[in-house]
Parts: C-alpha cells; sequence; structure tokens
C-alpha cells in the first residue's frame, strides 16, 4: 500500500510560479508511474502530467512549456514546477502512482491518490 501525501499548493498572481511536491512513503517508488491531475470547481478531475519509471515525460497540451513533472526516487518525491500561471491553472491538484508500466492519462488507471492541494491563480 502507498501513501501519497501531496503539498505545496497556495495562491499567486497570474504569471507566477508554485511547485508542487508529492511524497510517497509504503511501496517501491520508483516502480510506479506518477501522475498529477487537478479538479476546478464543478469540473471533472484531469490529466495534467504524468512521468514513467524511466521518466519519460507527459503533459496535458494546455500545460505544456509552463509545468515540468520530474521525480527524485531517492526521495521517493515527485514534483511538479507550474511556471506562468493562468487563472484556468486554478484548481485542486492530485498526485497519484500507477502501478503499470504503461503511462496513462485517466485517472481510472491509476491505484493510489493524494489528498489534493489546493492552487488558486488570480487575475
Amino acid at each position: 500500500q502507498v501513501q501519497l501525501v501531496g503539498s505545496g499548493g497556495g495562491s499567486v498572481q497570474a504569471g507566477g510560479s508554485l511547485r508542487l511536491s508529492c511524497a510517497a512513503s509504503g511501496g517501491t517508488f520508483s516502480r510506479y508511474t506518477m501522475g498529477w491531475f487537478r479538479q476546478a470547481p464543478g469540473k471533472d478531475r484531469e490529466f495534467v502530467a504524468a512521468i514513467s519509471r524511466g521518466a519519460s515525460e507527459y503533459y496535458k497540451d494546455s500545460v505544456k512549456g509552463r509545468f515540468t513533472i520530474s521525480r527524485d526516487n531517492a526521495k521517493n518525491t515527485v514534483l511538479l514546477q507550474m511556471n506562468s500561471l493562468k487563472p484556468e491553472d486554478t484548481a485542486v491538484y492530485y498526485c497519484a502512482a500507477d502501478r503499470s508500466t504503461i503511462v496513462h492519462t485517466t485517472m481510472a488507471q491509476y491505484d493510489y491518490w493524494g489528498q489534493g492541494t489546493q492552487v488558486t491563480v488570480s487575475s
């Protein structure tokens, strides 16, 4: 059983930056594909970014060039660096772990979830 704890959310103005962190415990972190999803009020949870076991990166089109996902297997941590934030990035952000070797962009494929961290971007 893997436990995920997300942190780093907050409130920023448009154009600002935030870095989200997700700490994993209870499993072999390097064996998991890690993902970030977000859910805005009244909307479905959506894929944001994922990083494979081999550190290949995948992004939602609207965040490409602004967000960067990375992982540190020695620290059991996955990061999401978010730059040039826009009001439409406002959401609760969730980290997730997937035991599959295939990188998925749908939430149903992920096995473990963190508790979510709020990101608010004001215009």
